[in-house]
């Protein structure tokens, strides 16, 4: 198993996690700004409970580092990912990518004009017989009139 593999079993353990290294990824942030971000984003609550003991553990592995910044009138501590922790991230979103190209790939349509991919809303044409996907009415009319 690779470093990274270990890193990622060893850190993330539910979709919470995922999504701090993503705000992380982002920018720099202060703890309640994460918990806020968080909420706005997805809807869901993030406690103080498992965002801080993550955010320890990333610090561990150094894949953030800690400062004071002023927020306001009043310092505040501030995450940042370092130089390892933005490889670790690029890695692991790269791999949930290919993991959600996999599960969305059955659900693409490819336009028979121009071989654009489209998730949802195709353009669909009955042309000889035979329905078409095509991403927009203008690729549908290219094609029949090329044919």
């Amino acid at each position: 198993m690779s470093d990274t593999q270990d890193d990622m079993s060893g850190i993330l353990s539910d979709f919470s996690q995922f999504y701090i290294l993503l705000l992380l990824g982002e920018g720099t942030n202060h703890g309640y700004g994460l918990i806020k971000e968080f909420k706005k984003r997805t809807g869901k609550t993030l406690s103080a409970g498992t965002l801080y003991p993550f955010l320890q553990k990333l610090e561990q592995r150094e894949f953030i580092s800690q400062s004071d910044m002023s927020v306001g009138n009043r310092p505040k501590l501030v995450y940042s990912l370092t130089a390892k922790g933005r490889q670790f991230a690029d890695s692991l979103f790269q791999r949930f990518a290919a993991m959600t190209a996999s599960a969305i790939d059955p659900s693409l349509e490819t336009c028979a004009s121009c071989g654009v991919r489209v998730y949802e809303g195709a353009h669909h044409e009955e042309i000889d017989g035979k329905t078409m996907a095509f991403c927009c009415s203008h690729c549908a009319a290219a094609f029949k009139h090329q044919h």
